[in-house]
């Protein structure tokens, strides 16, 4: 009986089709590309950086052993995320974690206090001098950005905020992102590309010192 044996064409098909299962299996339950598309986290995450972010590390646990064998934690603040945006499901959003369930969380001259102790925030930058003493303001969308709350987070939700304080839609303006909204946290830039320029030169137009770079 002569052994079976398959064409080549057959097993170049059958490697292809591995590799796209392996490639959705990563994208959809591992890692994903995301490209930042506004300045709302610069200078630290510029318009054209090129992320991965790991969609594993807020998988749901459901025992002590998968805790303790996974590479699987709680969200925390200072966490990157990229999520669905609350208003359009259809947009992702990158921003920083400030606040946590059960936190209450304030604004007072553009400082963050979260159950009323300042936060460190190195990561934070302001286009604009800071403004005058709380309450200074008028209530509008300007008084938001500056001045906000006390509010307490919900279970189930967090308050998020980009770094770029003054060019940011984030949890000031919108309100909480439900936990069920995350995607994943972002992990490194592996490309980054200015397109400002308005000139095709990749050479040139490729950020190459913030390649391969951690996000923090």
């Amino acid at each position: 009986m002569v052994p079976f044996k398959k064409s080549v064409v057959r097993e170049y098909l059958e490697t292809i089709l591995v590799a796209v299962i392996l490639a959705l299996f990563f994208r959809t339950f591992v890692v994903q590309a995301f490209k930042i598309p506004t300045g709302s986290m610069e200078p630290n995450l510029l318009v054209g950086d090129q992320l991965l972010v790991n969609k594993f590390v807020f998988a749901p646990a459901h025992s002590s052993a998968e805790r303790a064998i996974l590479p699987i934690r709680s969200v925390r603040r200072g966490d990157v995320v990229v999520f669905k945006f609350p208003v359009n499901p259809e947009r992702d959003f990158i921003k920083r974690v400030v606040g946590l369930p059960g936190e209450t969380v304030e604004l007072k001259d553009t400082r963050v206090y979260v159950n009323g102790r300042p936060l460190d925030e190195p990561y934070a930058h302001y286009l604009v001098s800071r403004p005058g003493p709380a309450g200074a303001g008028d209530g509008g969308p300007e008084d938001v950005r500056n001045h906000y709350g006390p509010v307490p987070v919900p279970d189930g939700a967090l308050f998020v905020m980009g770094d770029n304080r003054d060019n940011s839609e984030d949890s000031r303006y919108w309100g909480f992102m439900p936990i069920q909204n995350l995607k994943g946290r972002a992990l490194m830039i592996y490309w980054s590309w200015d397109g400002s320029g308005g000139t095709l030169n990749p050479l040139r137009q490729t950020r190459w010192a913030r390649l391969l770079r951690q996000i923090h």
